[in-house]
Formats: structure tokens, sequence, C-alpha cells
């Protein structure tokens, strides 16, 4: 919702232009944007337009003072509109002589009703045709768009975390209360137990969809059946539960009891687009569907920090077999293959392609949340150990930096996207208030 706000006493005709420029530009980069025909220069139309409109639909309020204006106005719609206001000052059109507009200090006076009333809010000062403005207002757009989403988020759980892998788990009241997030467990032994039931013709397509992308895959191996028949029970379970993440627990349960491997259905489900983490990592799962959300759709990759290379200020990221088909280095492409461990299928074989990398993870202590950022460039090396993994070149010193993190006692499981989505993720801390580790050159 863009509300611009202004009062007569000030320069309109001015203040219009602006409110013309702000609006097509809100226009250009989102599909629905509720706002008034003019700027609103009272309270009382503003209750006015308020009332005409469904709140219910409103995820974002772009307050733009014009001109300067009291208080009231922002008082007015916190009141009634629970979502975060984006406090907008434009330049004054003129230096010398009359102040036209003072649109900065009615920035000013919002943001410190705002904060005395504890209601979330972020400021941006500038006009709507600076290429700055744009970014900012695109950043925060795209976070309160991925805020929306995580509020509906439901985490598919199936089978608890391997035992000693506490940073598996979660606090579940925790979650919802920062996060929004819903967690729906399932039985791992009963899903077992009912996808070897499900007929030939309902599981086959599964193995039909990774013929697609998967390079040496044996449809008749024994293992390959396995993963298309719980991957075709599980895609059914979450269709019908509209979860859209899954955390799996992957051993020793898969091998001991399925026969097969986790990794070929983590891998296919986070292809199409429901992020799948391994060993139950509820919070890894949170970290790839964010990065997924905050770059418009791509793959994310979820591994162990398992090696530094100080002549190359690079590190590996490793697991043991999951990766979306689609992150396969192009020359070698997505390989069926076995476990490393267990020898057992189906399982991916590919180094990651290279580019432009972001490393982040949801974390929490005792203390509560907190988010770790990286940034660095995705090598074209070979694949550096069996499963798949893929080298880093980070932007900050690759010894100090793994120092911090083991000092700082992060997760060992990194969520990785070929994207640069910095600029999101640290808004979304700012958001959020939540302690931030930035590992950048920013």
């Amino acid at each position: 919702m863009y509300i611009p706000i202004g009062r007569k006493t000030f320069d309109l005709e001015a203040a219009e232009l602006e409110r013309r420029k702000s609006s097509s530009f809100l226009h250009e980069v989102s599909r629905h944007v509720i706002e008034p025909d003019s700027i609103v220069t009272s309270p009382e139309d503003l209750k006015a337009f308020l009332d005409s409109v469904d709140l219910d639909r409103v995820s974002t309020t772009i307050y733009q003072s014009v001109t300067f204006a009291d208080g009231e106005f922002i008082e007015t719609i916190i009141q009634q509109v629970k979502a975060p206001v984006i406090v907008w000052s434009v330049r004054e059109p003129s230096v010398g002589g009359r102040l036209r507009l003072n649109s900065l200090t009615g920035g000013n006076s919002t943001s410190h009703v705002l904060r005395c009333a504890g209601h979330p809010y972020s400021f941006i000062f500038g006009n709507a045709d600076e290429a700055n403005v744009q970014m900012m207002l695109k950043v925060k757009l795209k976070v309160q768009n991925l805020l929306d989403d995580l509020h509906n988020l439901k985490i598919g759980v199936i089978g608890e975390h391997p035992p000693g892998f506490f940073f598996s788990g979660t606090d579940e009241e925790a979650l919802h209360k920062q996060w929004g997030v819903q967690v729906e467990h399932f039985d791992l032994h009963q899903a077992f137990e009912e996808c070897r039931k499900l007929p030939r013709e309902k599981w086959e397509p599964a193995i039909e969809r990774a013929e697609q992308q998967v390079i040496g895959l044996n449809r008749n191996d024994e293992t390959v059946e396995r993963f298309a028949q719980f991957s075709t029970y599980v895609k059914d379970q979450i269709e019908e539960r509209d979860i859209s993440a899954i955390a799996v627990r992957c051993w020793p349960d898969f091998f001991n009891e399925l026969g097969a491997a986790a990794c070929s259905t983590l891998s296919q489900f986070t292809e199409d687009g429901v992020v799948s983490s391994c060993e139950s990592d509820i919070h890894g799962s949170v970290s790839m569907f964010i990065l997924r959300q905050l770059s418009g759709g791509s793959a994310p990759y979820l591994g162990d920090l398992v090696h530094v290379n100080e002549a190359a200020n690079s590190v590996v990221f490793w697991h043991c077999g999951a990766g979306a088909y689609s992150l396969a280095h192009p020359d070698q492409g997505a390989q069926a293959g076995v476990h490393p461990n267990r020898k057992m299928g189906m399982t991916m074989e590919f180094g990651l392609k290279a580019g432009r990398v972001t490393m982040f993870r949801v974390s929490y202590t005792p203390e509560g949340y907190r988010l770790l950022i990286m940034r660095g460039d995705a090598l074209d090396t070979p694949k550096r150990f069996d499963g798949t993994s893929v080298e880093v070149k980070l932007e900050t010193d690759v010894q100090s930096t793994l120092y911090q993190l083991m000092e700082e006692g992060f997760e060992p499981h990194y969520a990785l996207v070929y994207e640069d989505v910095v600029s999101e993720l640290v808004e979304l801390g700012r958001q959020l208030g939540l302690p931030t580790t930035l590992l950048t050159r920013d």
C-alpha cells in the first residue's frame, strides 16, 4: 500500500510530481499497489481511504511524506494496519528561498512516532528516479515478500534427526514466533512401509522425471526403484498438506530399512522447488527456502565445510550425494552414483558449477536466532570429493574466517545459492532485529 501524505500549506504542485514518479515506479516493481488517486492532505481523508480498501491484503505500507506532515497521519495508519512501514522522504526541489516540501522533517517525525510505538519500519531518502532509491525499495519489498512467504511456510520433518545432530533440531515455538514457520512431522518408518505398497504405474513417473537430467541412471536398479517409491509417496503427502520444504532423517534408517540412499530424493525435490535438507536439519531447510525465495527460484545447496585451501583462499562445501541436478558443472552433468561410505545408491555425483554465490545460515543458540552471511565465487575446479562438492573462493581471509566460524559456534551445514543476495539478507536481519555476522568485503 502506497500512501503519499502532504499538507496544503506546502508546494503541492511539486509534491504531485514526486507522487506520480513514485507511483509509476512502484507499479513497475509490484503487480498489486493499493493507493489513493492523489496526495492525502488530512487525517479525515486518510481514514476514508483506509475504510475503502481491504487492509488484510496489505503486506507493506509505503508512507511517503511528499511534504511535511505531523504524526497524526501515521498514527491513523498503524491503528488499522499491522504491516511494516517504509517511510519515504523526497528531496527538496530547490534550495534557496521558501522551503517548498520539508519532506525530510516529515519522515523524521514519522520515524519517531513509529519507533515510540514499537511498530516495524525502515527509512528511505531520495526521489523515485534515483538508482539507489530504486535498489533500496526493491530490496525492502523483496524482503517483505519473503517474510510473508515464511509466515505461510510449512516444513515437513520426516523422521527425527540422527543422534548427536543437535543442530538439526528446533524449538518449534521459537521458530514459529520468530519466523512464522510451522513444522509438520511425518513418521519415517511408516513412509517406508507405505511407499513399498504403491503400484508400479504410480511411481515410475518419478524415474522418468529423473532420467531427464541424471546421467547414467539405471532405471532397473533396485535403489532407483526405492528412490522413486519414496519420492512419490512423499510428494503426495506434501501436496496434500501444502508443504513447501522438507527435512529428512537420511541415515542410518534409509540404508538399514529401505535399502537405498535418501540423497536422490532430496536432489529431485530441491530441483523441483521443494527445498530439502538432509539429517533432518530444520534450520538448514529454512535457510535454503530463504535463499530460493530471494534469488527468484534458484535451487540452493546445503553442505558441510570440509576443506580449506589457504593458497587459493578457498573452502570446500560437500555432502554425500544430494544436490539439485541443475547445480552440476555443465561439463560433467548430474551423474548417478553410490553413497561414498555406504556404497549404496542412488546418489548424485558431481562438482558444482562455477559462479558468484552467497552462503547463509539461519543459526540458533540458547540466546536466540542469528544470521550468518558470506559471499564468494564458486571456482571452476574438478569435483573435490566423492558425492557433491563445490570449492568457493571467499571475499574474506580464509583462515580468519574459519576461526571466526568455529569460535562463534555456527552450525556445520551451510546453505548456498548462485546469486548475490547479501543486501537482502542484511535487510532481513535488520528488519527482524537479529544479530548478523557479515563476512564479505561490504
